[in-house]
This record gives structure tokens, sequence and C-alpha cells, in this order.
């Protein structure tokens, strides 16, 4: 089996590997990545395993070569797919530039294999940059690691934004309207590279959520019971276009210590209960101060991951209905914090927070 790779890395940073094959019943495997950050170095490295044999024959490492984002960008090779992988707070995409067509250039099954983090390029889904329509800039489309397609992603939609800014060589301060299914987002990029999204008004009627459990204030369901495996959990539940279930505890132990939790177990409970007809995302969260919240999440479609954007806009709703925290709150996620704003005046929720480029890649499909 030969091995060949280009990587493009700055000299102080480790990343995640990533290897794509072109065929995995061949003995020729080929594999083209580049990682951005800071200074570049490439390397060209190349392997050669003897027939039936688990030794290496041979391994060369080349001169650095010149890389250009631009360039790699612009290639159109027939059956390749090129990407540039983006993560916000750990919640990591395959951005695709989709801008001409308005179909995605992968099905949701290729995706599934694309996100697999042993035998594909690994992340928690594939997002594509399409044409905007009604009026929009931009559309953005999502398939999750599980192949399903939420309305929309939180992080995703900041990775989007700086992945956008990339292909248009925009600089500085820079905003657009990105259609998604869960309607208009207006992502605006900061100064300091990161990026402000307005969210718009969060859903709380209970049927448009939706969720099954009946509304105890006004239409919408707050601090409601909900039986998970015989534990009786205190839930309140939000629509950013794409459902959340929001818990602060149980009904024995109201105030949630999140790190003791095992995700694994309780989170597919949630996110498959009856009471949820379009499955949920499920937030357990822990109130460190009227102003700073700690949460964990369970991604329908993705399972636990580091980050949601729009789990930490539906905690930051859901603690001001149940009266334990203020609309402007920092909401820790295991990937690091997000600044999250319920503004009275418009009712919008305005979500601010990083994404950063991994690396580019290509792929043979």
């Amino acid at each position: 089996m030969a091995i060949a790779a280009a990587i493009t890395l700055p000299l102080t940073t480790v990343y995640r590997r990533s290897i794509f094959c072109s065929s995995f019943s061949s003995l020729r495997c080929s594999s083209s990545f580049v990682l951005q950050s800071g200074i570049h170095q490439t390397l060209t490295i190349s392997a050669v395993r003897k027939p039936n044999s688990g030794i290496f024959a041979s391994m060369s490492i080349e001169a650095p070569e010149k890389f250009s984002p631009d360039s790699f960008l612009d290639r159109r090779e027939s059956g390749v797919l090129h990407f540039v992988k983006y993560h916000g707070l750990g919640n990591d995409f395959i951005l695709v530039d989709n801008r001409d067509s308005v179909e995605p250039k992968i099905t949701p099954d290729q995706a599934v294999k694309l996100c697999d983090r042993n035998f594909g390029i690994g992340a928690d889904g594939v997002i594509f940059a399409l044409p905007g329509i009604n009026g929009t800039d931009y559309t953005m489309r999502i398939f999750n690691s599980d192949g399903s397609e939420p309305e929309m992603c939180g992080n995703g939609v900041r990775c989007f934004a700086r992945f956008i800014a990339e292909l248009e060589n925009l600089q500085g301060k820079q905003s657009f309207t990105v259609h998604t299914g869960a309607g208009l987002i207006v992502p605006e990029i900061q100064e300091d590279g990161k990026v402000r999204v307005d969210m718009g008004e969060p859903i709380l009627k209970a049927s448009d959520v939706p969720t099954k459990l009946p509304a105890n204030k006004d239409q919408s369901v707050v601090r409601s019971k909900l039986d998970v495996d015989g534990i009786t959990w205190n839930v309140t539940c939000v629509s950013m276009g794409n459902p959340h279930c929001i818990t602060f505890g149980t009904e024995v132990s109201q105030d949630l210590q999140v790190d003791g939790l095992n995700l694994a177990e309780i989170g597919p409970k949630f996110e498959h209960h009856v009471m949820f007809p379009a499955r949920t995302n499920t937030e357990f969260v822990q109130v460190l101060s009227p102003e700073h919240l700690k949460m964990r999440v369970w991604e329908r479609g993705a399972g636990a991951t580091l980050a949601c954007g729009t789990g930490a806009c539906a905690t930051v709703v859901a603690a001001v209905l149940e009266g334990r925290a203020g609309r402007s709150c920092t909401v820790d996620l295991p990937g690091g914090p997000l600044d999250i704003e319920w503004r009275e005046d418009d009712n919008h929720i305005y979500m601010t927070g990083p994404a950063e480029v991994v690396f580019y890649g290509s792929i043979p499909l």
C-alpha cells in the first residue's frame, strides 16, 4: 500500500490526522490535506508497504511547497470533493462550496462516511454553501453525522460565515443573509474574527416546537414533568427552528451537576422520547450564577458534542422563563464559552462565538 499526504500546518500546532483513500480494496491509497493556522510549513510524505507484508519499505519527506487557500478552493476536478474543515468550540464540520448548484454535491449516505472519525474525515456534520433563495445571499444546508438533515446549527452557521468570507475574499467586519431550514439567519463577522449571529425569535408554542407535552404556561411548556426511564425530569421546551428540551434537574434533585452525567446512556432516551415527534436536542444545565450557565448537550442526529449553538440559545431562553438567569449570559460548553443575549426589545436571540479553520482537504467520491 502506498500513502501520500500533503500537509500544511503551523510549526507549534498538532492536529487530528485524516487519511483519504481512493479505493479501500486496492493496494494504493492517496491522501491530500492542508492545515491552516498561523505560520505554514508543508511536508509531503510518501510510504510504500511491500505486498503481503506489514513492513514499510521506504519513507521520504520532501521540501516544503507554497500553499494558497484561494487556489485550493478554486479547484474543480471531476470526481473529487474539495472541502475545508472548521470547528466552532470543538463542534466540527466539513464545509463544501456548493454555490454552483442548488443540490448538495454529496448524498446523506456519503456524508455519513465522510463524518466517520475512524474511516473518514471525521466531523459532526457536512455543511453546504448553496445559492441564496427568497432574496437571501446564501443558503445553508446540513447533513448530520447520521445522515439526517437538521433545520439549523448555531455553531455551524458561524463556521459557514467564516467559510463564505474566505470564498468571497471578504475582509474586516461583514454581514450577510442566509436562508436555512429554520428561516432567515443573519451572521456578522466581527473585527476580532468572532461571529455574532442574529438567531431570530425563539418558538415557544408546544405544538410548534414540537412536543406532545401539554402546555402549562400560556401555550408553552415550562418546567413541566417528563418521565424518562422511571425518573421524573423538570423540562422546558424551546425551538430555535429545531427542537430543544432543556432541563435543570429532576424532581428529586433540582440543581443538576452536569459533569457527572452519563450522556451516552440518558441522551438517546430523551432524543427518541414519545413526547418529541421530531426527536429532540437535549440540554442538561447547571446554574453557576444568573449570568453564567454550564451546559452539556445530546444533539439530535449527532449525539454528545462539544458545543451546540442553538442549544445554548435555547438554554438561556429556558433559564429566563424559569426565573433562573438574566437575558444576557455566558454559557460554558465542553468546547468553550458562548455569549448569548435574548433581547427584550425585539425578542431576538444573539449568539457570539468563534469559528476556526482546521484544515483544507480533498477526497475522491
